[in-house]
């Protein structure tokens, strides 16, 4: 695309542009010096610990074209100056890319918990009704029909838009995909015109970026109405493109405090809920081993629901997904019969079977909230005890640890606390304070004591030696993970299913 061409895109903070031939082309865009290629529009970006501008020099020798830039650095190449690279960078790569997301039909899904989820659930009931869906979330992506590993929840903006480009190529109309509160509050997403916007929930985690609970929900709340001053950014220059405001059809979770105070402040909102009256709601729930069944009340009539996913939980992710199905006409009965087969995802409430006599789930939950929901459906699904394996990742919130540590020691009859991805943090220090709320925990007579573990696969194992017949032994925190986080950067290989199917091999033998 031509310099010229690129930069009739809206820039927000725009200050200068840099006089430039007019055949200038830019052949490419990047915010990492390492990924530029010659023809390249390189963006400064200003981060927490580098500084993009102290790059620009390597960008381009690297064959960087144009520059865009905080304040002008005079490399002798043309300049684009801004209030923010950062800013700057969604509404640019959407024109790079012809704002893909005019046609493509992105149904954006934000929360604390359930995101992955219920992407994959929307993306199973879109292809159901007949519509082709990419998927971009924290266990991977699928764009254009192929599976990709995903690097972050969230992509970059530049990152992002090309993946949306590359599904509209390759026959996809609509995308599922997962929304974070730290791609919202970094613009990553700006530039992206949603079709629907669904909020699971809102509890504590991530307040490590966050300074506080409003500042988290705040963003949050962008996914659903955008500050005025970022309205009409998805324009690409043509007159004949219409501001976008917001996505059409909002989702909101009633059940959830957050969420009635989200619905409340957005006219016209679709909602759900089980234990409150909504739009799209769950009722006789019950749910086993087996999965989750339930009543369920829409505005188009009524539906008996069989879903092979447990929990409580999972009956409202589904209720998320159904109602953004349903919305984009997708028919009750179709949506019913989609949901029976079935979803997989990698590390949510993941069973390992290795013919013992005891459940086995490996589940992500790493919230106070999450790990509370998994092991609740734990009692409710199991016949005997409740055994619970977790730890807290290092360099995030701290301020979680010992409520989990609570919630563990009150909810699992037997607790073993272990690592999780300590990162550049003592793991001993990070189990102590685990540990602190554990212990603020009156255990029933006769208890086992909280165990503490450092080593994450002795820990598994110890658990899984400890089960009998009829207990139901939760592994919690990473999920789908494949590696723990180690000091300076090292990951080691690492996966609670294949670790705890190992366990269950050695003691059946």
């Amino acid at each position: 695309m031509r310099f010229d061409e690129l930069t009739t895109a809206e820039i927000p903070g725009l200050r200068a542009i840099s006089p430039t031939p007019r055949q200038l082309e830019i052949s490419a865009l990047a915010y990492d010096s390492r990924q530029v290629k010659p023809g390249s529009l390189f963006f400064c970006v200003s981060g927490h610990e580098r500084d993009g501008h102290d790059f620009a020099a390597a960008a381009v020798s690297a064959g960087a074209a144009a520059l865009v830039v905080e304040r002008p650095l005079g490399l002798h190449v043309p300049e684009i100056v801004v209030g923010s690279a950062r800013a700057a960078m969604g509404p640019l790569a959407a024109r790079f890319h012809g704002d893909p997301t005019r046609e493509l039909g992105v149904v954006g899904v934000t929360g604390t918990n359930g995101k992955t989820t219920t992407a994959h659930l929307v993306r199973a009931l879109l292809e159901a009704g007949g519509h082709r869906c990419g998927l971009l979330g924290t266990v991977g992506s699928l764009i254009g029909g192929s599976e990709r590993p995903a690097t972050r929840t969230t992509p970059e903006a530049i990152a992002l838009q090309g993946d949306f480009r590359a599904m509209l190529d390759g026959g996809e109309t609509y995308c599922a995909m997962e929304v974070s509160s730290h791609a919202l509050s970094l613009g990553r997403t700006d530039a992206t015109r949603f079709a629907a916007a669904v909020f699971t929930n809102l509890t504590q985690d991530h307040l490590d970026f966050h300074p506080t609970m409003e500042d988290y929900f705040q963003a949050k709340r962008r996914l659903f109405a955008p500050p005025p001053a970022e309205q009409g950014l998805a324009r690409s220059g043509d007159a004949s493109h219409q501001p976008y405001d917001g996505p059409a059809v909002k989702i909101v979770n009633l059940d959830d405090p957050y969420g009635r105070r989200l619905a409340d402040e957005l006219p016209g909102a679709v909602t759900f809920a089980i234990d409150t009256p909504a739009d799209y709601r769950a009722r006789d729930v019950s749910v086993d081993l087996r999965g989750s069944r339930f009543a369920l009340h829409t505005p188009a009539g009524e539906r008996s629901i069989s879903l092979p996913l447990p929990g409580r939980f999972n009956v409202s992710n589904a209720l998320a997904a159904l109602a953004v199905a349903h919305s984009f006409g997708v028919e009750l009965d179709t949506l019913a019969a989609a949901l029976a087969q079935g979803v997989r995802v990698p590390g949510r409430v993941e069973p390992v079977d290795e013919g013992q006599g005891f459940a086995v789930l490996v589940d992500y939950a790493h919230t106070p909230d999450s790990l509370a929901n998994v092991l609740a459906t734990a009692h409710e699904v199991g016949e005997g005890r409740v055994i619970c394996v977790f730890g807290a990742g290092g360099d995030r919130d701290r301020g979680k640890r010992p409520l989990m540590g609570e919630i563990g020691a009150r909810l699992a009859d037997v607790l073993v606390v272990t690592s999780d991805n300590p990162r550049s943090e003592d793991p001993e220090a990070i189990i102590a304070e685990i540990m602190q709320g554990a212990r603020s925990v009156t255990r029933p007579t006769g208890a086992p004591p909280v165990a503490a573990e450092v080593d994450r696969r002795a820990a598994i194992e110890r658990a899984v030696a400890l089960a009998q017949k009829g207990d139901v032994l939760v592994i919690a925190g990473k999920g789908h993970e494949q590696g723990q986080e180690f000091a300076g950067g090292v990951k080691v290989p690492f996966d609670d299913v294949t670790v705890a199917r190992e366990a269950l091999g050695a003691r059946v033998v």
